[in-house]
């Protein structure tokens, strides 16, 4: 089923995607100046890669609790369910941008946050963490 990994936020949503190979590949982030042109950039993803659903990660606090952050990730996925109407999983993100960061680190790259790179990287790994769910309990 092909699918939508979202990043969210403020700046810059990473965007990755994954169809029947089940290998989630981070694409462009949704960079534009305003939030209006955002949702543009998604709503194009999802129209010409025919997404099905979407995977939003989920900022929950360390302890598991549901924060600020989260509270404004909610509000963002309640735009995604009135605009595109497809099925919406939310997935735990904690420390995925760190990981992403320290792996970049690794690889002797120097991480650029303007491009969205990071916040792509960071909605592959939470929509493959989706994805190796999705098959351990099918």
């Amino acid at each position: 089923m092909n699918t939508l990994g979202i990043d969210w936020g403020e700046k810059r949503i990473g965007l990755a995607f994954v169809d029947e190979l089940g290998i989630a590949l981070p694409l462009s982030a949704a960079v534009a100046a305003s939030k209006k042109e955002r949702m543009q950039q998604i709503e194009s993803v999802i129209r010409q890669r025919r997404v099905q659903r979407l995977v939003v990660g989920y900022p929950l606090n360390m302890d598991g609790s549901v924060g600020f952050k989260a509270k404004e990730v909610d509000s963002f996925i309640e735009e995604l369910e009135k605009r595109f109407k497809l099925p919406i999983h939310r997935v735990d993100e904690r420390l995925s941008s760190h990981s992403v960061e320290q792996g970049l680190k690794g690889q002797k790259k120097k991480p650029d946050r303007k491009s969205g790179e990071i916040d792509s990287r960071a909605a592959a790994l939470i929509l493959q963490d989706f994805i190796e769910e999705q098959n351990l309990n099918s």
